[in-house]
């Protein structure tokens, strides 16, 4: 029998067409032949809207976008996550990227409404997608990473200069300004000076109400992917080389205008180090399913883990998949494999009591 599965992307956030382009690639991946799919696509506005039954690929991105949204809440839950046979979806896979997706908001939905759904749950969601909170966790639990300091809107509306005089004492220049809730690289930009730093914080504070602000140093961009629920496994590490100042938003999504070496040319300590650190992380936020740890790697083979994903894109350019597939994992069986871990940790859940 096939398992109905509901592929959930879209998403009111600045990465929805980040998660349009995983959609398309996902799609194409999935074997038709082992599964019933379902598109359940969310426009901009943040309405929801259920297509019919996938019976192939899909193309185009443009294939994937409906405009007839769901009509009341009372009927929310039976028009989305069922068939028109009135059949429950098996597990359903959120491929969300940033705010109102992958920061926990739909999964604490599919909890509610007890569905099995693919990745990372509430807590993890949530704290992998707010850097500071993410980063404050790090230190906790003794994780090597660069400096930084946050602030949100209110404070620097109300003293912006003492903002820049705080990341001037204790990060200096370079630094790197970022949105606290966004991915895929929105938002960020690399200062040098006052005048920068001046518009990176106005260009940070147009996604999200809190910025943070990280020293930059000199180092490799290395990542590794994680894979499993309570004994997760790490793939082979590759190395990001961008051809700009750093890895941004167009490099990442638009023009491929970077080189990804694929297993990067690491020693077999360094290895050990970087996959004993993403384990150590993937544990720390209560992960489950997958995760792709961001590093940096100095010369001397000091690593820092500077942040992980809790939905890492599965676009043709994307380092989650590609990390994978040099890991003798292909794209169709990597999917599947999450479908199993998310039906198996919901399987978990089922046996836990809730009264007493």
């Amino acid at each position: 029998m096939k398992t109905k599965l509901g592929l959930l992307y879209g998403g009111k956030s600045a990465e929805h067409k980040v998660s349009l382009r995983t959609a398309l690639a996902v799609n194409k991946a999935l074997d038709h032949a082992k599964f019933e799919i379902y598109p359940i696509y969310i426009n901009e506005k943040g309405e929801w809207v259920k297509g019919e039954q996938l019976t192939g690929p899909v193309e185009k991105i443009e294939d994937l976008q409906f405009s007839k949204s769901v009509s009341s809440e009372t009927d929310f839950s039976a028009k989305l996550f069922q068939t028109e046979e009135g059949k429950t979806f098996d597990v359903i896979f959120p491929l969300l990227h940033g705010p109102n997706g992958e920061d926990g908001t739909v999964q604490g939905l599919l909890e509610l409404l007890n569905l099995p759904y693919v990745g990372n749950g509430v807590l993890a969601s949530s704290v992998g997608m707010d850097k500071v909170i993410m980063k404050n966790i790090f230190a906790h639990a003794g994780l090597n990473q660069v400096q930084y300091v946050s602030f949100i809107k209110s404070e620097w509306n109300a003293k912006p200069e003492f903002a820049y005089d705080q990341v001037e004492k204790e990060l200096g220049y370079p630094c790197f300004v970022k949105p606290a809730n966004l991915g895929s690289s929105v938002g960020i930009s690399k200062c040098v000076n006052r005048i920068e730093l001046e518009k990176a914080f106005q260009e940070a504070f147009q996604f999200d109400r809190k910025v943070i602000v990280e020293e930059g140093v000199i180092a490799r961009e290395v990542e590794i992917a994680v894979l499993g629920n309570d004994d997760p496994k790490c793939s082979v590490v590759g190395e990001i080389v961008p051809k700009e100042d750093f890895y941004d938003y167009k490099a990442k999504y638009e023009d491929g205008d970077t080189a990804l070496i694929i297993p990067a040319v690491i020693t077999e300590e360094e290895y050990k180090t970087l996959s004993d650190m993403a384990l150590k992380a993937f544990k720390a936020l209560d992960c489950s399913g997958l995760v792709r740890a961001d590093f940096f790697l100095t010369k001397d083979g000091k690593a820092m883990i500077n942040e992980v994903n809790t939905m890492p894109g599965f676009t043709p350019v994307s380092m989650f998949p590609l990390l994978w597939k040099h890991t003798e994992m292909e794209y169709p069986q990597l999917i599947e494999t999450l479908v199993e871990l998310g039906m198996e940790r919901h399987k978990e859940k089922q046996t836990i009591k809730y009264t007493f």
